[in-house]
């Protein structure tokens, strides 16, 4: 059975840091992209970073030099460090794994919110 659950949200203040985990089983990791995405009220979904493979990242503009995405394939896990965080990073935040050679083989977790208040 394929699990994706992610933990490190949480209620912070603006400009304060996150770090989040999805640690991943019943896949080979090593043969999936992982991303993370969010979702805020009434909008919809959208990716915020990318991890085809250790070396090789990619993020929305909108979080672009504030937050950083890696893996740790020996650990099965993907991490989001979320620095500077703004009111408009309040979203709950999914983690994705998509097979690199079957992209219709995908899995998301569960998710965990995100708010970021005065």
């Amino acid at each position: 059975q394929v699990q994706l659950v992610e933990s490190g949200g949480g209620l912070v203040q603006p400009g304060e840091s996150l770090r989040l985990s999805c640690a991943a089983s019943g896949i080979i990791f090593s043969f999936y992209n992982m991303g993370w995405y969010r979702q805020a009220p009434g909008k919809q979904r959208e990716l915020v970073a990318h991890i085809p493979r250790v070396s090789t990242t990619s993020y929305a503009d909108s979080v672009k030099d504030r937050f950083t995405i890696s893996r740790d394939n020996a650990k099965n896990t993907v991490y989001l460090q979320m620095n500077s965080l703004k009111p408009e990073d309040t979203a709950v935040y999914y983690c994705n794994a998509q097979h690199r050679s079957n992209p219709n083989v995908a899995y998301w977790g569960q998710g965990t919110q995100v708010t970021v208040s005065s």
